[in-house]
């Protein structure tokens, strides 16, 4: 389904009253590619002027949208522009020190400083109105603060700073009931606070040393500066919460993405419920896990179709009868023929699949997906197992979502409300007033 045809988003009649010249500085996160260039999209089909400062990685997304793109390095890549987090391989490891300081070096820390001196190079003459910038592009907002430009964070998924009331980041737990429990949130929440700030606020401050600009205290001031913090995910899928008064539920953004869209699919032989798996557009250590959904779907009277996407060659599997698997397919438009959604817990699979009202297995990996799939779980949308899973545990948890007809009757009654979100989402007023 191309970009701009998804039926569930709300159009916004008519022209802004003057275009204006936004200038955004995007990071390649893999999940996170989709819904950003998705809001770039919005606005560029508005008629405002968009660049777009980005990995080459990026290119052929930002100019399908209308957009001008900018490449973070000026001069070419001898191999294509590989995005910093490629390097960072924390599926390898469960060492929060390991995980905070790979953060630190690859994403926020490590390209600080490359990035804030090209973003104030491409100000130059063509100084935008706004800034609007990927989360971990810590050197980009710090430029922007530099030139005194008003700067938006864009945040793709749940809310990732420790705030009250929400679970911390990455450790799938439930919201806690208790005042133990809060503490336990309240101390988990600072101490990862602490960790990464121990590797990356001394640099971050460097820079902003150069820039001449007061170094932060806490390393998320920096986050905190921005004139709104843009969730483009749904308040109704989130636990409740109290974020600083600059975050904004937007709705999610349900953009495929551009390799994804014109992708040639068919629906697998047979009868029995459609099953789409789509576990990690990025490469996260999950062959053996994609295989044992492979064979636990091989178990089933089902149709399974497996999307590996750009991160995993679909060779590399053993698939057969009426399991067809793939490099990739317009998720959009296979979920709306699906009966389950078998996936990580990527947000932005976990949002497509709810707002189609469709449930789910999660097996999540990392980074945001266990506060995703507790969601999912905590909502009666599906449910959790692990990522190291055998195929007979996982095949007993299809037969059980897809045998419980209470976990459709949860994701369609979720689903609807996330879709109200999506068609009256305040994403392009919060862009153009600020």
């Amino acid at each position: 389904m191309p970009a701009g045809s998804d039926r569930r988003e709300a159009a916004r009649p008519g022209r802004p009253p003057e275009p204006r010249h936004y200038l955004f500085a995007l990071t390649d996160g893999g999940g996170t590619v989709p819904p950003e260039v998705g809001v770039v999209r919005r606005l560029a089909d508005r008629g405002h002027r968009v660049r777009v400062l980005a990995e080459t990685s990026m290119e052929k997304a930002v100019r399908a949208v209308g957009a001008e793109f900018v490449p973070w390095r000026p001069e070419p890549a001898p191999h294509g522009d590989v995005p910093g987090h490629a390097a960072y391989r924390d599926w390898e490891t469960r060492s929060p020190w390991k995980l905070a300081r790979g953060m630190a070096d690859h994403m926020i820390a490590g390209p600080a400083r490359g990035h804030a001196r090209r973003l104030l190079a491409v100000i130059g003459p063509e100084r935008p109105d706004v800034v609007v910038t990927s989360f971990v592009a810590f050197g980009a907002m710090a430029a922007a603060e530099a030139a005194d430009l008003p700067f938006h964070v864009l945040v793709p998924n749940i809310y990732p700073i420790p705030v009250t009331g929400l679970p911390p980041m990455g450790t799938g737990w439930k919201p806690a009931r208790t005042g133990l429990g809060r503490a336990r949130a309240r101390v988990a929440g600072d101490a990862s606070t602490r960790m990464l700030g121990r590797y990356a606020l001394p640099r971050l401050n460097e820079v902003r040393t150069e820039l001449g600009t007061p170094p932060l205290r806490v390393l998320w001031d920096q986050v905190h500066r921005a004139r709104r913090q843009l969730l483009l995910t749904s308040a109704s899928f989130d636990f409740p919460a109290h974020p600083p008064s600059a975050v904004r539920y937007v709705g999610p953004v349900l953009d495929d993405p551009v390799w994804a869209r014109a992708a040639e699919w068919r629906v697998p032989d047979g009868d029995g419920p459609l099953v789409l798996v789509a576990l990690s557009s990025t490469y996260q250590g999950q062959q053996r896990c994609v295989q044992n959904v492979v064979d636990a779907l091989a178990r089933l009277r089902v149709r399974g179709l497996v999307t590996t996407g750009p991160g995993l060659d679909p060779h590399e599997l053993r698939g057969g009868g009426h399991v067809e698997i793939v490099r990739s397919a317009p998720h959009g438009e296979v979920i709306d023929r699906a009966d389950l959604v078998i996936t990580h817990g990527g947000h932005g699979t976990v949002m497509k699949a709810l707002v189609a009202g469709r449930p789910m297995v999660v097996l999540p990996h990392g980074r945001d997906q266990p506060g995703n799939a507790v969601r999912v779980a905590a909502r009666g949308a599906g449910v959790v197992v692990r990522r190291t899973a055998s195929p007979g545990t996982i095949a007993r948890a299809v037969r059980k979502v897809l045998d419980t007809p209470a976990y459709a009757d949860a994701a369609g009654r979720l689903g609807h409300r996330i879709r109200t979100e999506v068609e009256h989402s305040p994403l392009i007023d919060e862009l153009e007033s600020g």
